[in-house]
């Protein structure tokens, strides 16, 4: 979501006109997104909009607050499809109970919620909907379908974070996939057209290097909060990746390969001058330690590991304290 996006659609209510939010701002909403759900949909996203009014500005203020302040947040939209039913819903045998009462009403509306539960709307709520209000902090909505006549959806008011495969190995070419589909920002990095082409990496960013090896890497600049998997094929060129995810002092670094070539790599990078205390930085062996060995497998194995840190970077020390706690660590 862009802060100009809130911005219009605040003046277009004060003007009293109705706002619009386009698809590639919700993608919850997109057809790609949504193929085969009959309930969600670019046309369901102009319903919502046209239903907004001048009571939905302060909701549409706090996203903007949270953006502006950092804030894991998101914008929330409840859509309901069938009204009596929505309303109707009960508590079955399974499923936590939130009383007799179902959906507050047959509105649908959008809504603000954050990492710390905090929930702002301009209309009714039931504890039912605050339950699944509260579950778009699952991105977008872990229980959207659990029950009749309504559905939910979000969009984050925070940004991706922004992974770069250094190597366009076989395991980069899996993990491409992955990354994405958990919504990574992918960026892969080779020399090699043989291997960095569309083909192998067709829906991610591709920074083609020349001179035949990655001294270029050194002209292209990372963001401080940007995660580097070093794949470079055959390792030939994991040095010169540590040593640049280090100067540029990314928030994560993991390294493919064996104990004894690291060893390696290791007096490599430090004759590069990068430091023993930031060369311990580098997570090495990358990925969860689970058994895996082929491309495929090693590409979940660093997928885990990067959601992982993500999730303890960008949660709160309660939720941090709670997930360790969950997993035994």
């Amino acid at each position: 979501m862009r802060r100009e996006v809130l911005e219009s659609a605040i003046e277009a209510l004060e003007a009293g006109r109705t706002p619009r939010l386009a698809v590639e701002d919700v993608p919850a909403f997109s057809e790609e997104a949504t193929a085969g759900n009959e309930h969600l949909g670019p046309e369901a996203l102009e319903r919502l909009c046209a239903g907004l009014t001048a009571e939905d500005i302060p909701v549409l203020k706090r996203a903007l607050q949270a953006m502006d302040e950092g804030d894991l947040a998101w914008l929330g939209f409840k859509v309901v499809y069938d009204p009596t039913a929505a309303q109707e819903n009960t508590d079955n045998e399974v499923t936590k109970k939130y009383g007799d009462a179902g959906s507050a009403n047959g509105d649908s509306f959008i809504f603000f919620c954050n990492d710390a539960k905090e929930i702002v709307s301009a209309h009714e709520y039931s504890p039912r909907d605050a339950f699944q209000m509260k579950d778009v902090t699952r991105g977008p909505s872990m229980h959207n379908q659990q029950f009749d006549g309504l559905t939910w959806a979000s969009a984050p008011l925070f940004g991706q974070v922004r992974v770069w495969l250094l190597g366009a190995s076989d395991v980069a070419v899996e993990l491409a996939k992955l990354a994405a589909h958990v919504g990574f920002e992918v960026k892969v990095a080779d020399y090699d057209p043989a291997y960095l082409n569309e083909e192998r990496f067709p829906e991610v960013e591709r920074l083609m290097l020349h001179g035949g090896d990655f001294h270029e890497l050194a002209n292209v600049q990372a963001s401080p909060e940007d995660y580097v998997c070093v794949l470079t094929r055959g390792h030939m060129f994991d040095p010169e990746s540590c040593v640049w995810a280090l100067e540029n002092d990314v928030a994560y670094v993991g390294m493919m390969g064996c104990a004894g070539k690291n060893d390696t790599v290791h007096e490599l990078v430090l004759n590069a001058g990068v430091s023993e205390e930031d060369w311990e930085r580098v997570k090495r062996p990358i990925g969860l330690k689970f058994g895996a060995k082929t491309p495929a497998e090693l590409a979940i194995a660093i997928v885990a590991e990067l959601i992982d840190v993500r999730y303890k970077q960008r949660y709160s020390a309660e939720a941090r304290e709670k997930h360790e706690r969950s997993l035994g660590r």
